[in-house]
């Protein structure tokens, strides 16, 4: 037997574990592999939980249960984990409502086990936007009752310290949900990190109790802004004429949502051309169908397309890959192609070019096309297929496939771009995951199966993992975080990742390099 010349990817360990043997069934019927430890469980949950939301297999209310009762146990067993887990799921996985959840309650649980340490700490990691503060209290509260924490109020204070100015003010104060910033801050009683937040936390309480007419003279934007919301309704449209309409709208710290309330007419190309410079990353990847329904200019259009492409604002904007997907299919002028797949390329930053062959097969069952939100058009088998495409199209040397039911093979070219390719999957029922890799493994150098795991039982009660010998790495990207998987993960050649990001790509080459592949945080 070779004692150094062996695939150092058999040697390599990886976080996300399973039990060595099936201990319970797919939802199919497939032998099912129980996640080994808490932490395995509660990540790939965290990073394809929406919260609230229902699932193919698994009801809203059943999911958030499982979440809370794992994020309680992680929370009294470790807890300097849990914090780094909520920070990267907040920050890099752009999980809001699972990061405010898994912060409330992993508080919650450390409290009732009566321990200290760590618990403002966790609040402060899940905080990073303006109405974030109001999220966690109305959860809190929703959930536990009116009484709060001392850790509860510090780490919310902390965080509005951070966050709170005149610019959050105007986008996120808005009187729409329960909890406004004057009561953010009539809870927590922070301590302002400057006079002009001194000013600014006193206007925000008059405010909310309808006495906050008078401005102080250190929020200038918030002044400005009230001139123009004292401009009467028929001269408005007139302003956005003005050869520095774009600076007065920017000192007033206009949104596009909040002028376009102010304007009280037609969104014009005029409208979004003064609007654009000031507009979010995200704002311009949502508006690409009003700017072409309202006739904005080429040489607009062309700096929305310089803006969208910039890898730097890619990364920066922690935008998922597959919103470029929906903004592709939501704006099918050709102008916005080209960036679009240029965005796209910069959030798959982390996808390496896997040297060899590799066989990429993409889930495409009918537990795959359920939306990944209310509020979304985009399903797990959309992210499935844009994940695996991009993987395939850096390859060396790719074959992608399709399966459900049956399978077959996704035909591409090197120079296409990720959104065509993702044009050519269809549905295909089922989940015969092991019928797929035993049909098209061709003595490939590794498996990638992007999945919700959740397989038929195939010939004889097969898992899919086992078609591939055990010499050759099988990595299983999991979508969707059910409890058992379809297969052994954590050691030798079979590993697990999840997410909705492509940052556990960059796994792949450390465990065949026979590094650890520990946490991505």
């Amino acid at each position: 037997m070779a004692k150094f010349n062996r695939s150092r990817a058999s040697g390599a360990v990886s976080a996300i574990k399973t039990r060595l043997v099936p201990t319970g069934r797919t939802h199919e019927g497939a032998p099912g592999y129980e996640r080994a430890d808490a932490k395995s469980e509660l990540f790939l949950l965290a990073v394809s939980n929406m919260v609230g939301e229902q699932t193919f297999y698994e009801s809203a209310n059943d999911r958030d249960v499982r979440f809370r009762t794992l994020v309680g146990e992680v929370a009294l067993a470790d807890p300097d984990w849990l914090v780094r887990m909520v920070g990267w799921l907040r920050d890099s996985a752009g999980m809001r409502s699972a990061s405010v959840v898994a912060a409330a309650e992993g508080v919650m649980s450390r409290l009732c086990g009566e321990q200290a340490g760590g618990n403002r700490q966790l609040i402060v990691a899940a905080l990073r936007r303006a109405d974030e503060p109001g999220e966690l209290l109305a959860y809190w509260r929703g959930r536990y009752g009116r009484a709060l924490p001392q850790p509860v109020k510090r780490g919310v204070a902390d965080a509005v310290r951070r966050l709170y100015n005149e610019r959050s003010m105007i986008k996120y104060d808005t009187g729409t949900g329960d909890y406004r910033f004057g009561d953010v801050l009539e809870l927590t009683h922070p301590r302002a990190s400057a006079p002009w937040q001194g000013d600014l936390f006193r206007h925000a309480i008059d405010r909310r109790h309808g006495r906050g007419e008078e401005i102080p003279e250190s929020l200038a934007m918030l002044a400005a802004r009230a001139e123009l919301l004292a401009l009467p309704v028929d001269e408005r449209a007139a302003l956005l004429d003005r050869p520095d309409a774009e600076r007065i709208l920017a000192d007033a710290g206009m949104t596009w949502e909040s002028l376009a309330g102010w304007l009280q007419g037609p969104l014009s190309a005029t409208f979004w051309e003064k609007i654009i410079p000031s507009m979010g990353y995200l704002a311009l990847l949502r508006n690409l169908r009003n700017f072409d329904q309202a006739g904005v200019s080429d040489e607009a259009a062309g700096r929305v397309a310089e803006r969208l492409a910039d890898p730097e604002r890619v990364t920066k904007s922690r935008v998922l890959p597959m919103r470029f997907l929906a903004a592709y299919r939501a704006a099918p002028s050709l102008r916005w192609s080209w960036p679009l797949q240029r965005a796209l390329d910069a959030s798959l930053a982390n996808v390496p070019k896997l040297t060899g062959r590799t066989l990429v097969l993409v889930d495409r069952s009918g537990s795959m096309f359920g939306v990944m939100s209310a509020r979304s058009t985009i399903t797990s088998a959309d992210a499935a297929a844009v994940f695996g495409s991009a993987l395939a199209l850096r390859a060396e040397h790719a074959d992608l496939v399709q399966f459900g039911t049956g399978h077959e093979a996704v035909p591409f070219r090197r120079s296409d771009s990720a959104l065509k390719v993702v044009e050519r999957f269809g549905s295909m029922g089922g989940t015969n995951t092991a019928a797929a890799v035993r049909a098209h493994f061709r003595g490939h150098d590794r498996v990638v199966i992007v999945t919700d795991e959740q397989a038929w039982a195939g010939y004889h009660g097969e898992e899919p993992t086992q078609v591939v010998p055990p010499k050759v790495p099988v990595y299983t990207w999991n979508l969707v975080g059910y409890r058992h998987g379809h297969g052994p993960s954590g050691s030798g050649t079979r590993h697990t990742f999840a997410g909705l990001s492509d940052a556990a790509f960059s796994m792949i080459p450390l465990i065949e390099r026979g590094a650890t592949a520990d946490w991505p945080f």
